[in-house]
């Protein structure tokens, strides 16, 4: 009925017209007066008003002379133009220009290095250290007081922490020092790691490191994941609900941590080390406590087996190792990829 009407309205009014007055769309109007296209589509052909060969070359020699060579097309377009000569238009030079495989930066750019991704393993306490600085608000807009924090990787323990009004080169020492001194490290033993904050990588903390036997390793740039133990309790800290918007004074903020860090160290139950407190990790009782919840469990299971299902349940297993950055885990999620 519609194709009907159309034909009869065609010589009337035109095709616009009768497709309006049917309804019937012109695109697909015109699309069925083509015949079907068979196989790929063919090449555009050259437009009336491109640029012949010679005009090209021209065009291509002009952009590549030594005065115009380091200019942007604009560039070379206006000084062109105000000298009274035209060639092409702006896109047109851009055209030219990426087919001959011209288009791209042309300034020198720095190549760095890919960084080495530290790899570092823990199977006892005091072996891998992490340490940051976070920042903590003060009384007034723009004060703030630094607060250092060193974390034990296999444990998760707290080895030492100490809030400044600012960060020096000459703090970070003194704070590693008496870390390392009250924990009783020997030489060869601890590894400790850290970002590329100005104080970790300072002179003055590589040297106090080496005078103590203390191996050190660094994150890749911008690369948080490298720290992760620093960055998730510096987290676990700043999101307590005790946590203040602001501190009155530095020493607030010294009474606030002192109480924080001994509660992470000697009631929070860590995930991450089969729900134990760090502090039982790290001085050897939590195999006594996991050995008395085993017993608990067992009792449990035998005045009800059916509360279980018939299953008898455990504790969640110690960790035996921690790591930044395991190697078989990076390697099993390159494969998967």
């Amino acid at each position: 009925m519609i194709d009907a009407c159309f034909a009869e309205l065609v010589p009337l009014v035109g095709t616009a017209g009768a497709c309006r007055g049917s309804g019937k769309s012109r695109a697909t109007h015109y699309r069925r007066c083509q015949p079907p296209r068979l196989g790929p589509r063919q090449p555009r052909s050259t437009p009336d008003n491109a640029l012949s060969q010679p005009e090209t070359a021209e065009l291509l020699a002009l952009l590549r002379s030594k005065r115009f060579v380091d200019l942007a097309p604009a560039q070379v377009w206006a000084i062109s133009l105000d000298e009274g000569v035209y060639l092409a238009s702006i896109s047109t030079m851009y055209r030219v220009l990426r087919a001959a495989c011209e288009v791209r930066e042309r300034r020198s750019q720095a190549n760095h290095p890919p960084r080495a991704r530290p790899e570092l393993m823990a199977d006892r306490p005091n072996m891998c250290w992490t340490w940051d600085i976070t920042k903590l608000r003060g009384p007034d807009k723009g004060v703030w007081f630094d607060c250092y924090v060193a974390i034990d990787i296999f444990s998760r323990y707290v080895v030492g922490w100490m809030v400044a009004t600012t960060e020096t080169a000459e703090l970070a020492e003194e704070f590693i020092a008496t870390a390392v001194a009250e924990q009783g490290v020997t030489r060869g033993e601890l590894t400790l790691h850290a970002d590329r904050g100005t104080s970790m990588t300072s002179k003055g903390v590589a040297q106090l490191l080496t005078d103590l036997g203390v191996a050190r390793t660094h994150s890749r740039p911008h690369v948080s994941n490298d720290n992760p133990y620093s960055e998730a309790v510096n987290k676990t800290l700043k999101y307590c609900p005790a946590f203040p918007a602001r501190f009155g004074s530095i020493q607030d903020a010294r009474v606030f941590c002192g109480q924080f860090f001994d509660y992470y160290n000697h009631q929070h139950r860590h995930s991450g080390i089969a729900l134990h407190t760090p502090a039982t990790v790290h001085y050897g009782t939590a195999e006594q406590i996991q050995a008395a919840r085993v017993e608990t469990l067992d009792a449990a299971y035998a005045a009800n087996p059916a509360r279980f299902r018939n299953r008898r349940p455990s504790p969640p297993r110690l960790p035996t190792t921690a790591w930044i950055n395991n190697p078989t885990i990076h390697t099993d999620a390159q494969k998967k990829s």
